[in-house]
């Protein structure tokens, strides 16, 4: 199945058009021609199958066909509160929060984050940090990109977890709780993992975190770096309470 971006304002039209990056790949790359099937993605969650009608180095004209049930999504909303972390890290980290199908990136700014990037600079990053999660979504078949939220404060970012049913603060310091000390809870639809900036958090952040209803967890002994740990908890907050493990609350 061959997954192409389609802006969601064209799914209305008789012959959506497909943009230049798409359009060059279909014709050079993949030498596809009129009358051939291909899926595109829509951003919001939903996919359809279509036909193309021609094809040009600029742009390709599609019919839709059918739309196709969603199969990739998590039915678990991860938000991902992260520290800011240097330009490359951060970009770096955007393609594997997709694929492990995190709905949501908030990065803040801890006591200990090193870049203190200017209005302008953060908007382009986050434009960025978008194009790069849709592109990822073509890899591993998703029906959106992860959501970029712009740069907020460490209290901004607790206030935005408030709406989440279990909200996780990853600290390497102190005698934090094991993940699986959660299990007895139900169900969650909801969860917000909080992870720091390559400095680590300071212990007022982990006592602002609980007061706001964070449980603070270690993910073992050894140190991780910042983009590793953002990875390994929302891997681990994917697997316990969402479809990568799909039994492990069943079976408790």
């Amino acid at each position: 199945m061959r997954l192409f971006f389609l802006p969601p304002e064209q799914t209305g039209e008789a012959e959506p058009v497909l943009g230049e990056k798409d359009a060059r790949h279909i014709h050079t790359v993949l030498r596809l021609g009129p009358g051939e099937i291909i899926t595109v993605f829509d951003g919001t969650g939903l996919q359809y199958e279509a036909r193309i009608i021609s094809v040009g180095r600029r742009q390709v004209r599609i019919a839709l066909l059918r739309q196709l049930a969603a199969a990739a999504e998590s039915p678990l909303q991860i938000v991902l509160a992260q520290g800011y972390l240097k330009d490359k890290k951060m970009d770096q980290l955007i393609p594997p929060l997709t694929e492990l199908g995190v709905t949501r990136l908030v990065p803040f700014m801890a006591r200990r984050s090193v870049p203190n990037p200017d209005a302008k600079r953060s908007l382009a990053r986050r434009q960025r940090w978008q194009r790069i999660s849709q592109e990822a979504v073509k890899q591993c078949r998703r029906n959106r990109p992860l959501s970029v939220d712009g740069v907020v404060s460490f209290e901004e970012a607790l206030a935005l977890s408030r709406t989440c049913d279990l909200k996780f603060f990853f600290w390497e310091s102190g005698n934090g709780n094991a993940l699986s000390d959660s299990l007895a809870q139900s169900r969650p639809g909801s969860v917000c993992v909080m992870i720091g900036p390559e400095g680590g958090f300071e212990a007022e952040e982990q006592y602002a975190a609980a007061r706001a209803g964070f449980l603070t967890v270690r993910m073992g002994p050894r140190i991780l770096r910042a983009e590793t740990a953002a990875v390994v908890a929302c891997t681990l907050v994917q697997y316990v309470f969402g479809d990568i493990g799909q039994n492990v609350l069943d079976n408790r």
